[in-house]
């Protein structure tokens, strides 16, 4: 029997969702809900590139909740993100309609969740007996169960690395690029990632699902931010960037274990490749880099799509981290649940 979804959002990773979903014998898409009123009342396969699907987009979560659902794809964006989507995950678990999420990097590891919001989901779940489960490509994937996954080869650990290295030119929403991050702004702005905390809501849960997994205690997490300037003018996908203003930030999330900085996930994003050739740097853009000094010492790069479409791969790689999880957490046991949780979740019927 098909498990009956609904894909909540059709921005770049719901479009995705929506395709993906549309293509597989296992799942059935029986409702979308969309923010914007232009969208309501449009096929959803229309609104996302395809043959029409006889879906209809709704903006009603009423009408949507009263399909009857296995479970909801959730990939709504937005300046609010985490803090817009808490009423609805309370909303969708308390009528025990299991959620799967790619809005909010604190659940991929619950523990790391605030406490009282943490209890508010966990009492929905374990009421009505549904359960939440967050990922995507980095955080999700990348940065976590990956490592982990090649933690698997090690004797002996000093200190585990991920890197990121993309460019962020083609990165289309600006509110994230410039306030979040910071790009296109004068040198001595600090911009909302750079404050202290900010990284602990997005890579601590990160760190912390890596420590768990193996087995130790963390005695802190630390931030760094750095930032450097573009010499030129750059025309980017969310608007001009002057010569002089940010072109480039480099920052690190840092478990600290033993008093020894053991569990890195750094970001290194520039706005063209070429830019701080100093810091490291990959042979193309769109590349992940585990490096594991330990014994046996182990390095690999995780390259997404190819050089002229990892962003829009990066975009299907984090909807699939969710929708290939559906199955996974409908069988699962309710409450609040981390990949460390869930057996890995390979796709099923995904073969053309």
């Amino acid at each position: 029997m098909k498990l009956k979804v609904a894909v909540w959002g059709t921005g770049g990773v719901g479009a995705h969702a929506v395709r993906a979903i549309a293509r597989r014998s296992d799942l059935e898409l029986v409702g979308v809900w969309v923010h914007s009123p232009e969208k309501a009342g449009v096929d959803a396969g229309t609104l996302v590139g395809i043959d029409a699907l006889g879906v209809i987009a709704t903006n009603d979560a009423t009408a949507i909740l009263a399909l009857d659902l296995d479970c909801i794809v959730y990939t709504a964006s937005g300046p609010s993100l985490d803090a817009g989507a808490l009423p609805d995950y309370e909303r969708f678990l308390s009528d025990g309609v299991n959620v799967v999420t790619v809005t909010s990097p604190a659940l991929v590891y619950p523990p790391s969740y605030p406490e009282r919001a943490r209890a508010r989901l966990e009492d929905a779940a374990l009421t009505s007996g549904a359960t939440l489960y967050a990922s995507g490509i980095e955080p999700g994937f990348a940065a976590d169960q990956f490592p982990l996954a090649m933690l698997t080869m090690s004797s002996s650990i000093r200190s585990v690395r991920v890197q990121e290295l993309f460019t962020y030119d083609t990165y289309p929403v600006e509110f994230t690029m410039r306030e979040v991050f910071g790009f296109g702004k004068p040198m001595d702005h600090a911009p909302i990632m750079a404050s202290t905390g900010a990284q602990l809501m997005t890579w601590g849960p990160v760190v912390q699902l890596v420590a768990a997994g193996l087995g130790v205690e963390l005695d802190e997490i630390r931030e760094t931010w750095f930032q450097e300037p573009t010499p030129r003018d750059l025309e980017t996908a969310f608007g001009p960037v002057a010569a002089g203003t940010v072109g480039a930030v480099r920052f690190e999330t840092i478990g600290v274990v033993n008093g020894r900085d053991a569990i890195v996930v750094e970001h290194i994003n520039r706005l063209k490749m070429d830019l701080v050739p100093e810091w490291p740097s990959a042979p193309r853009d769109g590349t992940y880099r585990v490096i594991i000094d330990g014994e046996p010492s182990l390095t690999c790069e995780l390259l997404v799509g190819s050089p002229t479409d990892f962003y829009e791969s990066g975009m299907l790689a984090t909807a699939m981290r969710i929708v290939n999880a559906v199955p996974y957490v409908v069988e699962a046991a309710p409450g609040l649940v981390s990949s460390l949780d869930l057996p890995l979740t390979t796709p099923r019927n995904a073969f053309d």
